[in-house]
C-alpha cells in the first residue's frame, strides 16, 4: 500500500511543521551512521585500515590530487589533528606518502600511493555491491531530495568548528 501525496506536498512547509519532520530525519541518520560504521569498521579489516584512514583514503582519490592535512579536515569537518592521526596510519601501511608542498614548506601535501588506491577502491567495490541491495524501489527524484535536505541540514551546522 503506497502513501497518499497531500494536495500541497510540493509546497514548502510552515517552520514548526519543518522542525518537526526534520527532526524525524535526525532520528534517522543518528543510528543509521552509528550501525554503518560498525559495519564499515568491522569489513574493513580485510584491507587492514581503519574508518579512519577509509576516509582520508576516499578523499585523496576523488579529489585525485594531493592535498594537505588541513584541507583534507576541512572536506571532512574534522579537526586536522585526527586527519595527521589517520594520515600517520595510513602512511604506515604504505597507503600515502608526503610530498614536498611548493605553496607552503611546512604544510606536506598527502598523496595516495598505488597499493593505497587499490585499497580504498577495493572497500568502495565492496561497498557498491552492497548498496545495490537496497530496496524500496527508490528513483532519482527520492535520491535527489534526500541529498537536498542532508544539504541544508548540514548548512544549519556549517558554523560550528571542528576543531
Amino acid at each position: 500500500m503506497t502513501k497518499q501525496k497531500p494536495e500541497n506536498a510540493d509546497a514548502p512547509l510552515p517552520p514548526d511543521e519543518l522542525a518537526t519532520r526534520l527532526a524525524e530525519v535526525f532520528a534517522l541518520v543518528g543510528p543509521l551512521y552509528r550501525r554503518a560504521y560498525r559495519k564499515v569498521e568491522a569489513s574493513e579489516t580485510i584491507e587492514g585500515m581503519s574508518v579512519g584512514v577509509r576516509t582520508v583514503l576516499e578523499v585523496l582519490r576523488a579529489y585525485d590530487t594531493p592535498l594537505t592535512v588541513p584541507h583534507i579536515g576541512r572536506s571532512l569537518s574534522v579537526s586536522r589533528q585526527f586527519v595527521q592521526r589517520m594520515v600517520n596510519d595510513a602512511a604506515a601501511l604504505g597507503y600515502v606518502e608526503s610530498v614536498p608542498n611548493p605553496a607552503h614548506q611546512r604544510s606536506p601535501l598527502i598523496r595516495l600511493t598505488d597499493p593505497g588506491r587499490v585499497a580504498v577502491g577495493t572497500v568502495l567495490a565492496r561497498e557498491h555491491s552492497e548498496l545495490r541491495q537496497v530496496g524500496g524501489e527508490l528513483t532519482a527524484a527520492d535520491l535527489d531530495s534526500c541529498v537536498r535536505v542532508l544539504t541544508n541540514l548540514l548548512a544549519l551546522v556549517d558554523h560550528v568548528d571542528v576543531n
